[in-house]
């Protein structure tokens, strides 16, 4: 297959799923397609579930391992902050997307707040976020830093 067979096979995700919404997306290594997703929010009720994130779980299950390095994912649309965070996380090594984060905003997916809300300091940010415990919660990054059993990442 060819990039554009690739970014085709992302598009006919999102067709078949308009319903759930209209977002595909797959992961490619070595001219493969190891993982694929389409948007499943609403159909699996966790607002973590878009295209991207989906396809990305399957294709660390396929590939058994956290890392997509040597991987591009190819999506019917412009990541959101979610799924560009993931894409980083997950270390993929290139991203093709068809429709950009306007035309999603044309049809209600508009994400435009969020990336407003990311570089706020924490105390203008519309949720109320607030620190607690630090003295507790800092004993296990501690213990991390020494651990020799750590899986770095």
């Amino acid at each position: 297959m060819d990039q554009n067979q690739f970014m085709r096979a992302a598009i006919a995700l999102a067709e078949k799923n308009v319903a759930g919404g209209p977002f595909g997306a797959v992961i490619v290594r070595n001219g493969k397609i190891i993982g694929e997703g389409t948007n499943q929010v609403t159909s699996s009720n966790d607002p973590t579930a878009h295209a991207e994130v989906v396809a990305i779980r399957q294709a660390c299950t396929a590939l058994d391992t956290f890392n997509l390095e040597g991987c591009v994912v190819y999506t019917s649309c412009e990541p959101c902050p979610m799924c560009l965070s993931a894409i980083y996380w997950a270390r993929l090594e290139r991203i093709f997307y068809g429709n950009t984060k306007e035309d999603a905003a044309e049809i209600d997916f508009d994400d435009a707040f969020l990336y407003l809300e990311i570089p706020k300091p924490i105390e203008e940010r519309t949720i109320p976020t607030e620190q607690m415990l630090h003295e507790e919660s800092i004993k296990a990054f501690n213990a991390w830093a020494v651990s020799e059993d750590k899986i770095p990442y």
